[in-house]
């Protein structure tokens, strides 16, 4: 995984075991703070051995895994702070409209249900290809409800300036706002000890990002920690800037049948809170180019209706060489610098940066650290840091770098996949 700034990487274990649960049956009911990590127990507060759940907290930082039935996602709106009650209420919404009517076959595909401190990821069973990829902060509520587990994420809160995403009956009351929530269904034998799982897997985050800034969890109140994170402004936000009406273009390519569409797409990397897709070269004089209307950077959202958001590379690729024999293709995009900026506010040593790099890539990148605060991104390549070019820098020197900085950390980065073409290391296959 390369040298590691603060925190050690996740590993998918072969097999996991998991005891028997012995909780009050209101126990696997969490509710989370998109964007601080709250843990639902004072437990959280103690040494591993005592934190409440059914896994050993460290199998929790590897990651385990439940087999699951997923049946569909839904979206709904939500106050800004609901009830627990609420939220229950809003779970079963979403079954309602996911499950299938009695009598009637249930979609459902076969998945793996990863579960570690720094995610929650969605694998098909059968070709083991991510189909969702969430960051744990993401998470506002986890509920089980018989066989069945709802996983609910909201929308970060927009800026004063931003109204795309909140719908309201009077402006100026903040109560009266209604944010979206995306719902997951998944259908399970291991439904409460799913729930109950992730419940953990927040209270081991909890101290493990304490005990990577230096802090001593034992000694910390939730308070402290809360004060401490507020400190820290999510500065890369998709959210917003993908909310905003100017971003986002719906774009016309007319072409040959036959034709190819002619770019090359590549992830826009772990970290992003909407993965999707990023075209990252476009043939000389294909349809692509042609049309004057893409350009490398655009994150791709959807093609001919059709949402690229969460889908594995591979199936996003096989979605664009389904077109190939259709005249005229739309794609909802947004538009993107090639580069991502990034900046890290890290107070002074004490503080890890929270994420690994090796030859320039980064690696892998601790959920909820100030790296991932900052818009650090899995699978990027650093082109700059505080205004120095590090393309042909050694790998020691930029550990060096990058260990030693502190204050305002200003990077600039790619996706490797894209720095790799850009500069004629691999050559392009267009599709």
């Amino acid at each position: 995984f390369g040298t590691f700034l603060g925190h050690k990487p996740v590993k998918v274990p072969p097999c996991v075991c998991v005891p028997e649960p012995t909780y009050p049956s209101d126990h696997h009911r969490y509710t989370f703070c998109s964007g601080l990590i709250l843990p639902p127990t004072k437990a959280a507060q103690v040494s591993f051995s005592f934190l409440p759940g059914p896994c050993d907290p460290e199998d929790l930082i590897d990651g385990i895994i439940f087999a699951a039935n997923y049946l569909g996602s839904t979206q709904l709106l939500s106050d800004k702070t609901p009830s627990k009650n609420i939220r229950m209420m809003q779970a079963q919404e979403a079954v309602s409209r996911i499950k299938a009517s009695e009598g009637e076959p249930q979609p459902m595909t076969e998945v793996d249900l990863f579960i570690s401190t720094q995610r929650i990821k969605v694998l098909n069973a059968d070709s083991q290809e991510t189909m969702m990829d969430h960051p744990l902060q993401t998470i506002s509520y986890i509920a089980d409800i018989g066989n069945i587990v709802v996983l609910m994420a909201r929308r970060r809160m927009p800026r004063p300036d931003s109204q795309e995403n909140v719908e309201a009956s009077d402006p100026g009351q903040d109560s009266k706002r209604q944010y979206k929530m995306i719902c997951h269904v998944f259908e399970s034998e291991d439904a409460q000890l799913i729930a109950q799982s992730i419940g953990q897997a927040f209270s081991v985050a909890y101290q493990e990002f304490l005990r990577a800034n230096g802090i001593n969890p034992e000694d910390l109140s939730q308070k402290e920690y809360s004060d401490l994170l507020n400190t820290q402004d999510m500065y890369n936000d998709d959210l917003i800037h993908f909310s905003k009406s100017e971003n986002c273009k719906d774009v016309f390519i007319e072409k040959a049948k036959g034709e190819i569409l002619g770019v090359v797409i590549v992830e826009s990397g772990w970290g992003s809170i909407l993965p999707t897709v990023i075209i990252a070269n476009m043939m000389h004089a294909g349809p692509a180019e042609r049309s004057g209307r893409l350009n490398i950077g655009d994150q791709i959202m959807s093609i001919n209706g059709t949402s690229l958001v969460g889908l594995p590379l591979s199936t996003c690729q096989s979605i664009i060489k389904g077109l190939k024999n259709q005249s005229r293709i739309k794609l909802n995009i947004v538009r993107c610098p090639p580069v991502t900026t990034v900046l890290i506010r890290r107070p002074d040593l004490r503080y890890q940066l929270g994420f690994s790099v090796q030859n320039g890539i980064i690696c892998s990148l601790m959920r909820g650290g100030i790296a991932e605060r900052g818009g650090v991104r899995v699978g990027h390549r650093i082109i700059e840091i505080n205004s120095q070019s590090v393309v042909a820098t050694p790998h020691e020197k930029i550990v060096h770098i990058l260990s030693n900085a502190v204050g305002e950390i200003h990077m600039k980065t790619m996706p490797a996949a894209m720095y790799r073409l850009l500069t004629a290391q691999e050559q392009p296959i267009y599709i």
